[in-house]
């Protein structure tokens, strides 16, 4: 029997680590910027908010762009670029105390931030053997789920003992190690230098083949919403504030348990078998949250999402890979995450509108309830389209 191709190869595991450090600067700052704003700098909880959406909206507009500056400079190279530009610009929370320059810098660190974060997705995919990709790309996608346990949890203790100029230094010497990193990582030459045409047309912005699996996970990513930007004050209003933080603990682990096999059936008997579960484990872990008034509902909701949650994101974002031509990774990966954070971003927003007078638990019922449309849209994107011969005859394409 031929021993498959490894997937934990020096460069893989590099790709992996850069993705996490950048992963976990993004979650840290997610979580303890909006307490520096207001101790520090004297401002308000909204500025505080603004700091937070500003980068994410910068990442989103400039997302659909980055297949296309990917595709065209190299993979290779736009990793270290967008790596040194965003390690190096992190020095910059040190020496600026003024909230619209700050807003400028989170603005900035935005653009790159979306660029590596494709790139490191698209270099992941090209390295993993093309048998094993469902399986590789959820371990891959495993640094982004445990910098979001890692993140929030090291950004609160660090806080606590040292001071910000403290902390902004030693986030910002951790980038520069990613950058080491990331010089290190070898991509074949074929996948490495740019070859594509520059322009940017609606081709360059977004892969058609990606499109369908990218809407599905906009709906995923739309209710999941409720989870990223609510879940610390609705713990603190149920008197749970001192547990939130080991929510993305059993999140975490119960991700982190359940990849390698997940990640092994997709690639053995298909995307079907994990997604479909996997939405309606989701759905479930949303809708115990509606219900949650002790640490131990609270922890379960979280052991329930990340089992749910952490398994479809990776089969999404691995199907809107294998549904495009090898050539334009770059292109379907920042097809299917334009789309994700597009949903992030919008539901904030919409589920905010609401969340004041439907409450908490109204919200994550509806977020429960809602994400199973996520089903049908499944179904819909795996459909083949149907072709005529020349016969006139109807058939389904291959």
């Amino acid at each position: 029997m031929k021993k498959p191709e490894p997937i934990w190869t020096k460069d893989f595991i590099m790709v992996v680590l850069v993705n996490l450090f950048v992963f976990v600067f993004f979650y840290t700052f997610l979580t303890v910027l909006p307490i520096y704003m207001m101790q520090e700098l004297g401002g308000t909880e909204s500025q505080g908010g603004l700091l937070i959406s500003l980068f994410l909206l910068s990442a989103i507009f400039t997302r659909p762009f980055s297949g296309a500056i990917i595709e065209r400079f190299g993979k290779k190279r736009m990793a270290i670029v967008s790596m040194a530009i965003f390690a190096l610009s992190s020095f910059l929370y040190l020496p600026i105390h003024n909230f619209y320059l700050l807003l400028g810098l989170r603005f900035f660190q935005g653009i790159w931030f979306s660029i590596l974060t494709t790139v490191t997705g698209a270099i992941a995919a090209d390295i993993i053997p093309v048998k094993r990709r469902g399986e590789g790309l959820g371990y891959f996608a495993m640094s982004m789920n445990l910098a979001m346990a890692i993140g929030p949890f090291l950004g609160l203790s660090l806080v606590k003992i040292v001071p910000f100029s403290v902390f902004f230094t030693i986030f910002a010497v951790f980038m520069i190690v990613g950058l080491f990193v990331t010089l290190l990582i070898k991509v074949p030459n074929s996948l490495s230098s740019g070859t594509t045409v520059f322009r940017f047309s609606l081709s360059d912005m977004f892969e058609k083949g990606a499109l369908k699996i990218a809407i599905v996970g906009l709906f995923i990513s739309f209710c999941y919403s409720t989870v990223t930007a609510f879940l610390s004050v609705f713990a603190k209003s149920i008197d749970l504030l001192n547990v939130s933080g080991y929510f993305f603990v059993c999140f975490a682990v119960t991700m982190m348990v359940a990849r390698p096999f997940t990640g092994k059936l997709f690639d053995k008997v298909g995307a079907g078998i994990v997604i479909y579960p996997s939405i309606l484990i989701f759905s479930v872990g949303l809708c115990m949250l509606a219900f949650t008034h002790s640490s131990l509902m609270l922890l379960l909701s979280g052991a329930v999402i990340g089992l749910g949650y952490g398994s479809i994101v990776p089969c999404m974002q691995t199907l809107a890979i294998q549904n495009s031509p090898a050539h334009r990774s770059g292109f379907a990966t920042a097809t299917f995450f334009t789309f994700f954070d597009s949903g992030i971003a919008a539901g904030s927003y919409v589920f905010g509108l609401f969340v004041a007078s439907a409450g908490f638990s109204s919200i994550y019922l509806s977020a429960g309830l809602f994400v199973l449309i996520s089903l049908l849209l499944y179904t819909w994107s795996q459909k083949k389209p149907a072709v005529a011969d020349p016969e006139g005859k109807v058939s389904i394409a291959e």
